[in-house]
């Protein structure tokens, strides 16, 4: 199978870094419990609101987040059956392509450089397509495996993964 697999909110963890900044430069007492359904900055004050834009696109936002616990031993896995490939939106920001190369070299360098597609609109084909952006299935033809996230909780329209061992037990 080749299977695609996004990376913010899926490999890498870009809301403990908004959190994290949010808390730097206004106090916001945000923690890693947001309500459902909703986006990062529906729960910091309107004359913030925006903020999470101009950090996004900060070079060096992307170089330095977490990893999703469990995803480079289960990439490391898939990868030993399937062809595996990084999908990313990264075009949209700018700034981030060479962030995400080198995140991508330091955490998974056995994901060879020519299984990562920086994008725009995710239209590759893949038999299985794992995102946390619903919006991103659209027009994909393959199996869609919603990878949980505060913002996309309230959805029930996908197949749903909690969590990497979730993802290695449906596709291993």
């Amino acid at each position: 199978m080749r299977i695609a697999i996004d990376m913010d909110e899926v490999l890498a963890d870009p809301t403990s870094k908004f959190i994290k900044l949010y808390n730097r430069d206004y106090g916001v007492p945000l923690d890693t419990i947001l309500d459902p359904g909703n986006e990062i900055y529906h729960h910091v004050p309107e004359h913030a609101n925006n903020k999470w834009y101009d950090y996004i696109n900060e070079k060096g936002f992307f170089r330095d987040l977490p990893v999703i616990e469990g995803s480079i031993e289960a990439l490391k896995k898939l990868q030993e059956k399937h062809e595996i490939y990084i999908v990313s939106a990264a075009v949209e920001f700018r700034n981030s392509l060479e962030d995400k190369m080198d995140w991508l070299a330091e955490h998974f360098p056995f994901i060879s450089w020519k299984n990562i597609v920086f994008c725009g609109d995710k239209i590759i084909r893949a038999d299985v397509l794992i995102d946390d952006r619903s919006k991103n299935f659209e027009g994909f033809e393959g199996r869609k495996l919603l990878f949980s996230s505060p913002h996309n909780m309230l959805i029930t329209d996908y197949e749903r993964v909690d969590n990497w061992q979730q993802v290695l037990d449906k596709l291993l």
